[in-house]
């Protein structure tokens, strides 16, 4: 994970462009056709522009639960001006959890597995999947659970979600039904146009919203770029 935000300031401002149907914050999620593609350092660094302008907290949430890749970013101080994650709270929010675990915990148990974490010095809160409680041979997917993400938009002005890459899981089209917008995120000359234009209509069978791409030019400076959709 790096800090792009300086990169990213267009991304957000074409964020800020996103309406919902929905009554209270809105949700965006980054995801790519490809592992190593950037998603979890332009999904972060969005992150963290949006909490520097909230009112209400910012939710960042990692959908690659059994690597919890975000917080571990977090907790290495990527973001400079930023302190480490702080207590874990529970993210349950008293609703069906996005994910499920099988075979089953304890009955309960598995509906306390992921917490938020908020970022010292900011309004910011990571999501941690707590995989220490699973057993050996216990498996973990998610989950679209509606109502979670309804209670969540109650009490955060953005929800911002890194999933992980769609040739490792499917996670991102679980979820797109639940976003306001999709963005995808790309490296220059690894994913090709033909893969961009397929991922944007499987994400839209889902129902999905994609809003933009992000072209990742990684080189030596990371520079990136960005562009609607047409």
């Amino acid at each position: 994970m790096r800090d792009v935000r300086e990169q990213m300031k267009n991304v957000w401002r074409m964020a800020n462009r996103l309406r919902t149907d929905s009554s209270g914050g809105r949700t965006l999620m980054f995801v790519a056709v490809h592992q190593g593609e950037g998603v979890t350092s332009v999904a972060a660094s969005v992150a963290v522009l949006a909490s520097r302008r909230a009112d209400k907290p910012i939710w960042l949430v990692d959908l690659d639960l059994r690597r919890n890749g975000l917080y571990k970013g977090f907790r290495k101080r990527v973001f400079s001006d930023l302190g480490e994650p702080g207590r874990a709270y529970d993210a349950g929010l008293r609703q069906t959890p996005i994910y499920s675990i099988t075979p089953n915990l304890v009955t309960g148990e598995d509906q306390k597995l992921l917490s938020g974490h908020e970022m010292s010095g900011s309004r910011l809160f990571v999501t941690r999947f707590r995989n220490e409680y699973l057993r050996d041979g216990q498996r973990v997917k998610v989950r679209t659970s509606p109502g979670w993400w309804h209670a969540l938009r109650k009490i955060a002005d953005w929800i911002i979600v890194d999933a992980p890459a769609l040739e490792r899981s499917p996670a991102a089209l679980v979820m797109a039904s639940q976003m306001d917008g999709v963005i995808i995120v790309v490296e220059a000359d690894k994913t090709t146009a033909q893969e961009v234009s397929e991922t944007r209509q499987e994400i839209e069978a889902h129902g999905g919203n994609v809003i933009g791409l992000v072209m990742n030019r990684v080189g030596a400076d990371a520079r990136l770029a960005h562009r609607l959709v047409n």
